[in-house]
């Protein structure tokens, strides 16, 4: 009888201080994972916007060859530029997906209105009942502060777009 006693007061304590430490652990994992997530996010944003046009000019500078502009390097710029902002594209669906599924997100079909019924629901009941992700904010403000970094540009550094005489 004692021995089943202590084999049990083994497995409690045992099974106890496991048991306490794991939901901690995981919920510290998963804080990390989705913080991850937001930076990963945060980075291919910029990187649509900055990255991406950078790269692809990079690329026709190079295959150029000369100093005159040709149309195969303007072409090879535009192609580039494509595809880049394409797999970024994928890129972010992907992350935002896996947060979805990680913070355990119902999936919402995304239709644009023009191809929705006429009976269908309106999208703010939709994003009323689901909410806005943690990521989609991030690639909401990415969006503003490239919009109004381009246009403090235009307003005060790009100059008169033709010139005097």
């Amino acid at each position: 009888m004692s021995e089943m006693g202590a084999s049990s007061r083994e497995m409690t304590s045992g099974t106890g201080d496991r048991g306490s430490a794991e939901p901690g652990n995981r919920a510290r994992y998963m804080t990390l994972k989705r913080v991850a997530m937001a930076a990963a996010t945060a980075l291919v944003a910029i990187n649509i916007w900055t990255g991406a046009p950078l790269l692809a000019l990079w690329v026709g500078s190079r295959v150029v060859g000369k100093t005159v502009l040709s149309m195969r390097a303007v072409a090879v710029v535009v192609v580039v530029l494509a595809v880049l902002v394409f797999g970024l594209t994928v890129v972010l669906v992907w992350l935002n997906n896996t947060y979805d599924e990680l913070i355990g997100r119902p999936r919402v079909e995304r239709r644009p209105p023009w191809l929705r019924s006429m009976r269908a629901e309106a999208e703010q009941n939709i994003s009323a009942r689901v909410g806005v992700s943690a990521l989609e904010r991030i690639v909401t403000m990415i969006v503003y502060v490239a919009i109004i970094a381009l246009l403090l540009w235009f307003i005060f550094l790009a100059g008169p777009p033709f010139p005097h005489g």
